[in-house]
């Protein structure tokens, strides 16, 4: 059973970032890697300077390697459960492993649930997008349809006019836009198709077109569609931390201060499980923050004892705290 200062969940950007801080604050850091990242179907990052367009398994390798350059240990297997023995919390994997740890840091990510219409998942991440800063450039001037799956879908079809004059805004099951969505539509040149969608149409591995459920098919290279997004934070239910619905209506979220802190002492948070929309590059400053956050906690810690220790140095209580915060090679200052 290994019991470094802090055990990290998930191994995406967040996860990396937060783990790569903190093994430089000469913490001892463990990352649980369950190695399925979210953007894994994408053919690049993008909007991330200094690493456009690199293949998110590359990406992740080069963090791995930074991470293990000072020392932090990545694991591989997924937590199951997540409860607290006195201080410590005690991190349980689905294969058996049990992991015990001071602090905290959940970087787990979210679950992209997409409308139930064929084909639209097997082409995710290829030409069916979801954000338009994501992958606005890669499919510019091409004819993007963009399927209804909320309130926002009108917002979705404005967004992605910036990048090709020719979007269909598809309603599916949505209601019809009102008055004034209808004529910001019309002013871009958005075209409103109404109906069910039933399937999307391939052609020779890439998409062709979108199937109503009249049997028309409207030509289409790229699908637009919001998903819903939701947390991946069942393994904090047994500590009393569960998602919530975002205020947006995007999804469910883990909610916590600007930080990443959440309501549960000594757990944070970072990236798409608490914040949804998150590209990579604030999802990873976002986890660089936090792992400061968790940092500095720990060293008030070891402060106050370290200070109860100066006023009374011979207590069997100082004692037994000055050498377990001394028995550490990776710590400073006692």
């Amino acid at each position: 059973m290994s019991e470094p200062d802090v055990v990290v969940v998930g191994a995406g950007a967040a996860g990396l970032s937060g783990a790569l801080m903190l093994a430089r604050a000469r913490r001892s850091v463990v990352v649980v890697d369950a190695g399925a990242p979210r953007n894994a179907p994408a053919a690049g990052v993008h909007g991330l300077l200094g690493r456009d367009g690199m293949p998110p398994a590359e990406l992740l390798a080069r963090g791995r390697a930074e991470v293990g350059a000072y020392g932090g240990e990545i694991v591989g297997g997924e937590v199951e459960t997540v409860d607290r023995d006195g201080d410590r919390f005690v991190v349980r994997l689905a294969g058996g492993g049990t992991l015990r740890a001071r602090r905290l840091l959940v970087t787990t990510g979210l679950v992209d649930e997409l409308p139930d219409v064929p084909g639209l998942r097997e082409r995710w991440g290829r030409d069916v997008v979801h954000c338009p800063y994501c992958h606005g450039w890669e499919v510019r001037d091409r004819a993007i349809g963009v399927l209804a799956t909320g309130p926002r879908s009108v917002h979705q079809a404005l967004l992605f006019r910036q990048w090709s004059a020719d979007v269909t805004l598809f309603l599916h099951r949505a209601p019809v836009p009102d008055p004034e969505q209808a004529e910001r539509l019309a002013a871009r040149g958005i075209a409103v198709v109404t109906g069910e969608v039933a399937a999307l149409e391939v052609a020779g591995d890439r998409l062709a077109g979108v199937r109503l459920a009249d049997g028309t098919v409207i030509a289409r290279e790229v699908v637009a569609v919001a998903p819903r997004m939701v947390a991946r934070a069942g393994l904090l239910a047994s500590l009393g931390l569960r998602a919530v619905e975002h205020p947006s209506g995007a999804g469910e979220h883990v909610p916590a201060d600007p930080t990443g802190r959440t309501d549960v002492p000594g757990v944070w948070v970072a990236g798409n499980v608490t914040d949804l929309t998150a590209q990579v590059g604030a999802a990873a400053a976002a986890a660089a923050l936090a792992a400061a956050q968790i940092n500095f906690d720990l060293v008030t810690e070891e402060t106050e004892a370290a200070v109860a220790a100066y006023r009374d140095p011979f207590s069997a209580q100082a004692e037994a705290r000055l050498a377990e915060l001394a028995g550490g090679d990776r710590r400073h200052g006692l």
